[in-house]
């Protein structure tokens, strides 16, 4: 694939408009409000370090997608009870936290959202501990929640989560990596958790298996149109706004879909060049990498495949009935692929 005839530099790749997430997720925002209360709560320990530490990347700012899901769908699909969605949506931002905190560790990551990584400020062996609590925490509220499909989910995402972070690692520094390998590792890392996620929401609104699954699929394709558009953010944001530098995938040697494809219709050239790259981690020819990126069309190519999932997610949920929940459900697919940060 590639571009059409005077396309705008890589850095100006961006979709002429997104989608005001405050406004989007307004509909919920007293559940929000809620949930934030409840992270606080549980996020209580006689350790203070691990106050400190979770506290600190908790609050640290983030779009909280995943905590929201949890609301819409439950509110989509019926729920008018407080306290279960509520606590579910905490129980997913506690996951999804200590995924961070893992993850930074293992990436040996400085920066996150422009502030310092926990690991790096308080060291690797706290961030990982105070990641255990979080993941422990989580099963104890799950517990409180009173509904074993709950459990089952989590235990499941959970794990698939871990495979995901070590097939991962298993590809970093790999240039063969297909575009098969690379998708599989987004489903494992983000997809599952969105995916659990709008089960969550549908658990606590007491539906059917069928209605569970519906959500869950919804979920499963937002996650990957998600990540997709993270990774073309990697090489196109404005590191002021997305607080890490740009080509930072490609410093810890992850084959993104765009280097994938850049890859695969460059010349054999610019294929060495990408290669070397992702084999070494190293970063001296960004510039020119950035330039093969574009000239091969990765970036409108990857885009394309976020549409398509994009679109995945909205078909999936199309007969639930109309509502602000379900509007905003609709919305969050469309912000996926329209964000810029």
């Amino acid at each position: 694939m590639t571009p059409a005839p005077g396309l705008p530099s890589i850095a100006r790749l961006t979709m002429p408009f997104e989608m005001d997430l405050k406004t989007l997720l307004a509909p919920i925002a007293d559940d929000m409000r809620g949930v934030d209360a409840v992270i606080r709560q549980r996020l209580a320990s006689e350790v203070a370090l691990i106050n400190e530490i979770g506290g600190y990347i908790v609050h640290a700012g983030g779009k909280r997608l995943r905590p929201a899901l949890v609301l819409l769908a439950a509110r989509a699909l019926g729920s008018r009870e407080e306290d279960a969605p509520r606590l579910l949506a905490a129980v997913v931002e506690f996951i999804h936290t200590a995924t961070l905190l893992h993850d930074d560790v293992v990436d040996h990551s400085d920066l996150r959202r422009g502030r310092k990584t926990a690991n790096a400020v308080w060291g690797n062996a706290g961030a990982v501990l105070s990641g255990d609590f979080l993941y422990s925490r989580s099963f104890q509220m799950m517990v409180d929640a009173g509904r074993p499909a709950v459990m089952r989910v989590m235990a499941d995402t959970t794990n698939a989560i871990a495979e995901g972070e070590v097939l991962q690692l298993m590809n970093q520094g790999d240039p063969d990596v297909d575009d098969a390998r690379y998708l599989r590792v987004i489903e494992l890392k983000t997809a599952v958790l969105f995916d659990a996620a709008a089960q969550l929401g549908a658990i606590a609104a007491d539906v059917d298996a069928a209605q569970c699954a519906r959500l869950g699929a919804y979920g499963h394709a937002l996650g990957i149109a998600f990540q997709l558009i993270d990774d073309v953010l990697d090489y196109t944001a404005d590191p002021a706004v997305s607080g890490k530098a740009v080509g930072n995938d490609l410093s810890e040697g992850k084959p993104t879909l765009p280097l994938i494809h850049a890859m695969r219709h460059g010349t054999q050239e610019e294929a060495d060049l990408v290669r070397d790259a992702i084999r070494s981690g190293r970063v001296e020819q960004l510039d020119r990498i950035l330039g093969v990126v574009e000239r091969t069309g990765a970036i409108p190519y990857t885009r394309a495949l976020a549409e398509r999932y994009s679109t995945q997610a909205r078909d999936a949920i199309r007969d639930l009935p109309p509502s602000p929940w379900h509007e905003a459900l609709i919305q969050l697919t469309r912000f996926a692929t329209s964000r810029s940060s």
